[in-house]
Formats: C-alpha cells, sequence, structure tokens
C-alpha cells in the first residue's frame, strides 16, 4: 500500500488497468492536471513498476494499490483504501478489460489489417487467425462487464460524496448496437427509460447461453470478437443507466480509438499517449458537462 502525503486538499482520481497502455497514459495525464491518481493493476510487482515510471517522470500524487476486478474482496479493499486515505473519489475510470479471443496467427492477423477485418462478414478468413471459445468469453463478460459493474457499485458511495464526480467507462466501437442483429437484444439496450441492470444481465447471461450452446448465428448475435462486443455493449448501456439514476454524477463512455495495446496485438494508427486523449478530456468535463454520453474519441456519437 502506497504512503499518502495530504492527497485530500486535491481533487482524486482512480484508474483500474493502469499500469500499461492506455490505462498508464490516463494516470499520467491526470496527474499532470493536478489530480491525486491512484492507479490500479492486478499484479502487485507490475501496478509498482508502473508507479516508478510514474513517479520518476516528476510526478509525486500518484499512488498503487493492488485490485482485481473478478474479486469482491478485493475491491472491497480497494473501496477502503480510499476511503481511508482520500475520503472520497472524485473521478472513476474504468480502464482494466480483456479481448477475449486469442491471436493465433499474428502475422497473418497484421497482414488483414488488424481489428479492420473483424466482422462476420469475414468469419470464414479468420478461421485459424482469431480463437474463441466459451471460456475466453465468459471470462470476457466477467471481467468487462460484471468487474467494471461491481467495481463502480462499490465506489459509488464515495463518489457521491464529490461534488464533482465522473465515472468514465472504456468502450469501443465494438459497443455500437450495430453489431447485434437480435432485434430484441438491440431494442432493449437501446430503451434508456426502461433500461434496468436486471435486463442488462439477463442480456449477458443469454449471450453466454447461446455461446455455449452454438446459437451466436442463429439469435442474432456477432460471430466474431462476439464477448468483447456484447461486453462493450453492456458497458454502454450499463454507462447510460448510471447517468440515468446518478443525476448528479457525470458518466459517460468513450472509445478512444483504435490504438497500440496489448489488447489489439499491438495494431492500430494511435499510439497510448494518443488513445488517453479522449478518455481524460471526458474525465475532466465541467461540472455542466454532458452525460450518458458515448463519446468517439473526442465527439459525442451514437450508440
Amino acid at each position: 500500500m502506497a504512503e499518502t502525503s495530504n492527497p485530500s486538499v486535491k481533487r482524486c482520481a482512480l484508474v483500474t488497468g493502469g499500469n500499461k497502455g492506455i490505462g498508464f497514459e490516463i494516470c499520467r495525464k491526470l496527474a499532470a492536471n493536478g489530480l491525486a491518481v491512484i492507479s490500479t493493476a492486478r499484479s502487485e510487482l507490475k501496478g509498482r513498476e508502473a508507479l516508478e515510471k510514474l513517479q520518476a517522470s516528476g510526478l509525486s500524487d500518484v499512488f498503487f494499490h493492488q485490485l482485481d476486478i473478478k474479486d469482491s474482496a478485493s475491491i472491497a479493499a480497494l473501496a477502503k483504501f480510499v476511503e481511508i486515505n482520500f475520503r472520497t473519489l472524485d473521478i472513476l475510470v474504468n480502464n482494466a478489460a480483456i479481448p477475449g479471443l486469442i491471436i493465433v496467427s499474428p502475422e497473418k492477423f497484421i497482414d488483414g489489417g488488424g481489428f479492420y477485418q473483424v466482422n462476420d462478414e469475414n468469419a470464414q478468413l479468420l478461421k485459424g487467425i482469431i480463437e474463441e471459445d466459451y471460456e475466453l468469453a465468459e471470462d470476457c463478460l466477467r471481467t468487462n462487464y460484471y468487474g467494471a459493474k461491481a467495481v463502480t457499485a462499490e465506489l459509488l458511495p464515495l463518489l457521491k460524496l464529490s461534488d464533482s464526480a465522473r465515472i468514465v467507462n472504456m468502450t469501443g466501437t465494438f459497443g455500437e448496437l450495430k453489431w447485434i442483429c437480435n432485434v430484441k437484444v438491440k431494442a432493449e439496450l437501446d430503451d434508456v427509460e426502461n433500461l434496468t441492470e436486471e435486463k442488462i444481465d439477463e442480456i449477458a447471461e443469454w449471450f453466454l447461453r447461446d455461446f455455449k450452446e452454438n446459437k451466436l448465428k442463429a439469435n442474432g448475435w456477432p460471430i466474431k470478437a462476439s464477448a468483447f462486443k456484447i461486453s462493450k455493449a453492456a458497458i454502454n448501456a450499463y454507462t447510460r443507466l448510471l447517468a440515468r439514476n446518478h443525476p448528479n454524477i457525470s458518466v459517460n463512455c468513450v472509445h478512444p480509438g483504435y490504438v497500440q495495446t496489448d489488447i489489439t496485438s499491438g495494431t492500430g494508427p494511435l499510439t497510448p499517449e494518443e488513445g488517453a486523449r479522449a478518455p481524460t478530456m471526458v474525465a475532466l468535463l465541467p461540472n455542466n458537462g454532458p452525460s450518458g454520453i458515448y463519446f468517439s474519441e473526442m465527439q459525442p456519437s451514437d450508440f
């Protein structure tokens, strides 16, 4: 556990998956903007190495706490750390995520255009290049959707103590509803007025059942990168639900762009530093800023 040095005079931000890639750069940018920043990572070693890099660059009010977003005890320990050392939380960035697939032929994947080629029309062409199975799909949903949701629920009481609370949920173009052919699912996820957490959970579990029973195509789910797409569609819906239910908190989701990270196997035109620009901007929106919005990079977009 990192020692704190009177951080309560500053606004406080927490970033999940802050030890590398976009998450690391978000930590750096928020700290450079004068915030006290708590970086989290599942690996204690990697998290502390990242913290040392931030501190070596001259950023003093940066801290680390271990977090496994699939472990309720780990989440509770993090919340207690924030409460004891910072008393309130001003910004939560739900960044930690996994792809839900394995790229088994990196060279062919890169030669074919990286994730630009990952659509259902190319399903046959991607055989032997991308591998997906039920265990990967389940882990993806448990991490990207249920994990982010559990962290948010645990930290909400501390966010409510802030007079300028922000929640930024990282998403992607793969979370857009255009990838889902199931009319009922699309309608329910897009019906903000009648949306409930239970409905989103039911959709996530429905998807996992159909994945296990090989019914994705028959029931209108995405075929390629399917778990990642559904996990991010669920996060987008959860973002809108949170914004509706908590009008005093600014809650938005952000597609950072196609960024060179572990999730993209290092493909994409943007560096992690460039990918951190949009989520940092949204995290620092003024008090009268928008809520319940999907930002595609720096611009509001359509779910």
